[in-house]
This record gives C-alpha cells, structure tokens and sequence, in this order.
C-alpha cells in the first residue's frame, strides 16, 4: 500500500515538472504558439502570438481561427484537411492582423491528448514575409541578369539592384592591380541612366575598408564620414551599403556598393542580398579574367609567332623593325618604338620608329649611354616599367629630358641579350600613363628573347653585306688599278735629295701620321704615297687612290664618302665612298688642294673625329684610316688666297715629304733614263744598249718641267722611232731650237709657259681626251687648267 503511494506521488510530481516545462516552452518561444481545439477554438496563445497579431490571449481567443487566418485562401481547406487525415499539417497561409494588414506565414500543426486523454490541436505559426520578399527581391533580380555575363551582367545588376533596394546609385568595381590600393568602376546605375565608368584611389573613401574583406554600411552623415571624398558630394550621397567581392580563393578582386541621397537603414535582407550577388560578382570576375587571360596567352601566341615569321622574311634593318612594331601593335600600344644599340664612346645609336605601323624608315638618333633607360637595363638585364615619366626624372635625366620633348609618359624598355652579351634594348613609349602595367613579364621576355635572334640575324646581314660590298668594291677598284699603267716600279735615285727623301719616308712609314707630299706635277708623288703604305702596319690592306682634282665638283662628296640611293638624281643605288673603302688602310688623297670649300669641312671631320655620314643619310660611319695627301701647289699661298683652310693644311701637314723636281736631282738621269729604256724596249719588243752620248747630253741638259713623267714620255717615243741598239733623242722631242740656250738665262716660269703653249698648239688648243694637251704632258686636265690660269695662258698668247 505505501508504494502504490509513493509511486503516485513520484507520478504527480512528474506531470507538474513535464507542465512546468511545457509553459516555458510555450511562453518563451519565438514562434508564435496556439493551442485549440480541432475545430478551431483557441484556448490559449503564447506572448509570441500575441505580437504577431496585434491582440491580446483573450482577443485572440475570442475571435478564434476564423479571425486569425484568411478563410479566402484556398490553401486553408487542404491544410486543415491534410491534418485531419494524417493528424499533423504544414502550409503557408495568409494570416490576418487586427489593424486588417495580411501577412504570410508558415502554418504547422499536429493533433495531442491532453492530460484528460482528450485531442486538442497545437499550433506554430512563423512570420516568413521578409523572407518572401528577400526571396522575391532575388527572383526579380536574378530574372534580370539571367542569360547574361561580363559586362552586361554587371550592368543588368547595378541596374535592377538599384531598382530593386529602391536606392539612387548602385555600381560595380574591380581591383586595377594587386596593391588594391586603385579600383575601377565595371558598371555605374545612376538615378535612370547608366554614368561613366571611373578609376579611382580607395584612400579616404567608404569603399576602402570593403576592399579589406569586409562588408559595411553607413546610414547617415556619409559626407561628414569620408570629408576627404569629394565625389561623395557631388553625388549628394547620405547612405551606403557594400559587400567585398571574393572569388573561390577568398581573394577580394571588387566589390558591389548602393548609394542613396537620402539616410537609410539597410537591414539583414539588404545586407543578405548584397552578399548573395556579391559574391556572384565575384565568381564573374574570375571567370571574365580567365576568360580574358586565355584570350592574352592566344594573343601573345600569335605575336610571337609573327614575330618569328617576320625574323625569317626581313634582314634589313628598317623593315624588320617596322614588321617588329607591326607584330606588337596588338599588345603593346606605343607611339614610338625602337631599338638602341650601344656604339664606341659610351653611346648609344638609337632606331625609332615614330608612326609604328606606317612603314616609315628608322630615325638614327644617338645620346650618351649614361643617364638612359636602355642604358640601365642592358647593364642590368632586366626590363623597365614606368607609368610615368616622372618616376624617374632624377634617376634617368636624359630619357626623361627625350621623353618631355615628344610629350611621352609610359615607358617600357627590354635587354636584348645574346648568349652572355646585351646586344641592345627594345623599348616603347606612349603617351598616356600606366598603357603598360598590363604587360605580362614571362611574354616580354619571350619577345626579348625573339627579336634578340633578329636583330643577331640582322646585324649578322649586315655585316656580310657590307663585307660584300666592300669586297666588291674592292674589286672593282683594284680592276681599275690593274688597268691603269703604273708611272714606276721602284723609286730610282742615288742623288742627295733622294736619299734624304727615302731616309725620312722610312721614318714616317711605320706611323699613323698623316703625310702631305708636295712636289711639282710628274715627280712620283704617287709613287712615293705607295712606298709610304708599302712600309706600314696597313700594308695587308688596300691603298685607295683619289685624284681630287679629276672629280666634278658635284660629285666629289659622294665620291669621297658614299651615297645612299636617292640622294641625288641619277644615284639609283647605294655607292660605298672611298673612306669606306679604305677602312683599314691608306687613302691617298692626290691633288688635295683642288677639293671644294664645303669638302675641305668634311675632311676635316674625317681627319679629326674619324667619322662621316654618306650623302642623303644621317648614320654616322666610324672608320679607321690612315690619310696620305699630296699637291703640286704651295700650300702656304692658296692658304693665304682662302682657297684651302688653313685648319685642314695644318691637319695634313703633320709630316711633309718635298719631292726634289728633276732639275734638281741632274745625277739621278742617266738611272731613270736606262731605266725607261729598258722598260720599253721590252715592252715593244725591242733589244737596246743605249742612248748616244748626244742624246744623253740632250737629256741631262733640259729643264724638264714635266719631271720624270715627261722624261718617260720622251723615251717611250725615242724608242718607238729608234731603228737601232742605240736610241737617238732629237732636240724637237725636246723643245724648239734654240730653247736649250735660252733655258740657261731664261726664268722657270717662262720656260713652263712656253712647254705648255707648245703642247697646246700641237693639240690644237684640246686640253681633254686622249689626243689632249693635258695628255701629252701627262697631268691630270685640271691641274693643266689651274697651271694655264697661273701662267695667264690664254688662246690668243700666240
């Protein structure tokens, strides 16, 4: 008996800890709770339910199901139906307020025996309005951007989000680099109208913290927040709302941003919204980069493999760098582009195209090394990117100073780099800033990498190529040396003069001294100018030999330093001028004194610096040749008449050589003359012993103004008439009668008057041409002229 009592109480103890617990569910629930009957009578309601309603447990009571829910809703009959077969339901129904506003909720209810073992019906109700329309916002928005990518995606959602949160602005940015310190806007909703897109620094902003990963809101007094933003007044912004835009990394790449002109309290829905199409901003933004770099890595394929195609279709220099700036254009805008080659004293020879994709020729330009760019990378051999001049203004003053010549901001400059040796640098202006922060450093150096091949092939060309030509030229020009008759084989004399002559050329031969020979026309100066190369280090190369007073004035630029093709009507190629030629060697500049003013500067140049341009170029030849002058004039007079510099005289006459004329050196004769003879007599076929002791007096007894050449003249024409062993000289070979005795009291100058008159009254006054005077005497035409205006020679002297 007494446990059947204490059994009974444990049990009522029991039901009232089960009851105590059952209210404080019911009372502290955040769902609204009704208990009823099943016919809908409302016994009791907890404190939820009476807020969501708007009445108080008894009104609520009293008013019943009927008061609570929409009888209208077709969706009550199935709910209650549903419950009374299974004895448990759930359903959205549109509930009722008492101030008669509907809202919707999520019914649920199941059938339980009470205590009494009598059926009541338990009631949960969940006010899902804020999410039906969160739910309905995303319908709305993602109905608006379905179907779209990229930039209309993100255009479709700043447009229908701003409609949506009913807010003024809305936009969509992305990060422009990975400091994220700048970001650029992809999609800008305004009022009613899409606005400009915008770059912009974050510092000082609202969106700054966004970019950090954070989601932020702002609800009022946004201009006071952010002073320092002053588009935030312009666009009359009070309130604001962003969400970072992350990819599947959880890297920031942008952000998504709701503006308002007016306080606002963005809320969990809001907020929820935000961060849903945030983060699909996020996985376009990926996608579009991917999408875009792909598209890049196929663009630089292509580039590359132009490139590659234009190294083995263009050897020369101008075309392969136009078809190079041409194969780039895609990528890499520019407004000028170049090559820079180091040259001899810290220089750099620069090739730059100003209109890249014009086919235009290179523009030579060069500047000191120190102070450049290009300069900098190829002692580095790494590439160089500035967004603006600016950055480097102090660092690098000399491309800075190009640079703010021609109005350039960006640069980019790359080593070419050939085995372990930098060839060069490749860079590219334009100019608008930043144009190349985009440029991916593994593409640059495979296009570094590629015209560093072409420009080994090109300057590997050009060297053949102007081997060739100088070969070639070479060639031609020693053709014309075979078939021009040498005056003498070996210097002959054993007088003092000579002797003295042969000591000094012996001396100046080994040098590099320059040497001007001076003596009367016919004395060997020629001759002597090859004893000279004959005796140096340059022995192994050519000795080019320039008559200058046999050029036409018009010519005797191109003649002495090349000219290009086109410079001047009838030049329809390239010629390469005899400095050039003699690269290595002894130029032997003959007549020097009759070369135009305006040469004489060039020459000049030459002699001093050892470079020149050809005409109709502006490249600068460096060249390395030895200078060997010679003229029949002094040298001091036609200075003092300001037909020769004197700057130039002094250049040439480091180390004077006098030819002694033949007069002078009487003892030499009889040499010079079996010397001729024997020369000729093989030459005709002929066996000679001699000339007669007459005929030898003869000889030794004239003037010979006309020096040796003359002299072998009139041997040669001895032993063509010579019947004999023994050549007879004739007076008329040598002058009229009477002239020998007259030479002895009569002045030099008379007696080289008179030899000239003579020659040309047998000529009949031609000076030109092969039956000339100037031919008989055996100088050049123009020194016939200039000795006839000296001497005041004129037609009618006779």
């Amino acid at each position: 008996m007494v446990a059947d009592i204490t059994e009974l109480n444990r049990a009522k103890a029991e039901l009232r800890g089960s009851e105590d617990q059952f209210r404080s569910l019911f009372e502290n629930s955040n769902d609204a709770v009704l208990l009823s009957t099943p016919e809908g009578i409302i016994e009791a309601a907890n404190p939820e339910a009476c807020r969501m309603f708007g009445r108080t447990e008894a009104e609520i009571c009293q008013v019943g199901r009927a008061g609570l829910v929409d009888v209208t809703d077709p969706r009550l009959a199935a709910f209650l139906e549903e419950r009374e077969r299974l004895g448990r339901a759930q359903s959205e129904l549109t509930l009722l307020r008492k101030d008669g506003t509907k809202f919707l909720g999520e019914v649920s209810s199941a059938f339980y025996k009470n205590n009494s073992g009598v059926t009541k019906a338990s009631v949960i109700i969940r006010d899902i309005s804020d999410r039906k329309r969160a739910e309905e916002t995303l319908r709305h928005i993602t109905k608006g951007t379905a179907g779209s990518t990229g930039e209309e995606f993100f255009r479709s959602l700043a447009q229908n989000l701003a409609h949506t949160l009913e807010v003024r602005y809305c936009f969509v940015a992305e990060c422009t680099d990975e400091t994220k310190t700048r970001v650029r806007t992809l999609a800008f909703w305004a009022t009613d109208n899409f606005a400009d897109n915008v770059e912009y620094l974050l510092r000082g902003t609202p969106c700054e913290s966004v970019i950090t990963g954070s989601a932020c809101a702002y609800p009022d007094r946004l201009q006071e927040l952010f002073p320092e933003d002053k588009d935030l007044i312009a666009l009359g912004a009070q309130s604001y709302a962003a969400a970072p835009a992350v990819n599947q990394a959880g890297q920031v790449l942008g952000h998504l941003v709701v503006i308002d002109d007016k306080p606002r309290v963005f809320g969990d829905r809001e907020f929820s919204i935000l961060r849903i199409f945030a983060t699909r901003v996020g996985g376009e933004l990926e996608r579009v980069r991917a999408y875009k770099n792909a598209q890049l890595l196929n663009l630089e394929l292509g580039v590359l493999l132009d490139i590659n195609r234009a190294i083995g279709r263009h050897l020369n220099r101008d075309e392969l760098f136009g078809a190079l700036a041409g194969c780039l254009k895609t990528l890499v805008p520019t407004e000028r582009f170049g090559i820079e080659l180091p040259i001899e004293g810290d220089k750099l020879q620069g090739h730059i195209l100003s209109n890249p994709t014009g086919g235009e020729p290179t523009q030579p330009t060069v500047w000191p090394a120190l102070g450049t760019v290009c300069n900098w990378v190829m002692e580095n051999r790494v590439w160089f990117v500035a967004t603006s001049r600016d950055e480097y203004h102090e660092r690098f003053p000399v491309t800075f100073d190009v640079m703010s010549s021609q109005g350039m901001e960006s640069l980019c400059a790359l080593p070419l780099v050939s085995g372990d040796r930098p060839r060069g640098a490749l860079f590219f202006m334009a100019a608008a800033k930043g144009a190349y922060g985009h440029l991916r450093r593994e593409f640059l150096e495979r296009v570094a990498g590629a015209v560093a091949v072409a420009l080994d092939d090109c300057l590997a060309h050009e060297e053949v190529r102007s081997l060739r030509d100088r070969l070639a030229a070479e060639n031609v020009y020693l053709q014309e040396e075979i078939k021009t008759e040498h005056n003498f084989e070996e210097i002959i004399g054993q007088s003092a003069p000579v002797q003295r002559l042969l000591r000094k050329l012996g001396q100046v031969a080994p040098t590099e001294t320059t040497v001007l020979i001076q003596g009367e026309t016919g004395t060997g100066k020629e001759l002597l100018a090859r004893a000279v190369h004959d005796r140096s280090r340059r022995k192994e190369r050519p000795l080019v030999k320039v008559n200058c007073g046999s050029i036409p004035s018009g010519l005797v630029e191109s003649e002495l330093f090349g000219h290009e093709k086109g410079a001047f009507t009838g030049a329809t190629q390239r010629r390469i001028g005899r400095f050039e030629l003699a690269h290595g060697g002894t130029i032997f500049l003959d007549e020097v004194a009759e070369l135009p003013i305006d040469t004489q500067v060039k020459l000049l140049r030459v002699l001093q610096e050892g470079e020149f341009e050809r005409v109709g170029s502006s490249e600068t030849i460096k060249v390395d040749v030895r200078v060997i002058a010679a003229t029949n004039r002094d040298p001091k007079e036609i200075v003092a008449n300001g037909t020769f510099r004197s700057d130039l005289f002094y250049r040439l006459n480091v180390f004077p050589l006098e030819v002694p004329p033949l007069r002078d050196r009487k003892e030499d004769i009889p040499l010079l003359v079996n010397f001729f003879l024997s020369k000729f007599g093989k030459k005709l076929g002929k066996e000679l012993h001699g000339v007669s002791q007459k005929a030898m007096e003869n000889i030794t007894n004239y003037s010979w103004p006309g020096n040796v050449r003359e002299m072998q003249n009139v041997v040669e024409r001895a032993v063509i008439l010579a019947s004999g062993p023994i050549v007879h000289v004739d007076d008329s070979m040598l002058q009229s009668d009477g002239a020998v005795q007259e030479s002895a009291v009569d002045t030099l100058e008379n007696m080289e008057r008179n030899h000239i008159i003579r020659a040309l009254n047998k000529t009949n006054w031609v000076i030109h041409g092969k039956k000339g005077a100037a031919e008989s005497l055996g100088i050049n035409s123009s020194t016939l002229r200039s000795r006839m205006d000296k001497l005041g020679i004129k037609r009618h002297s006779l």
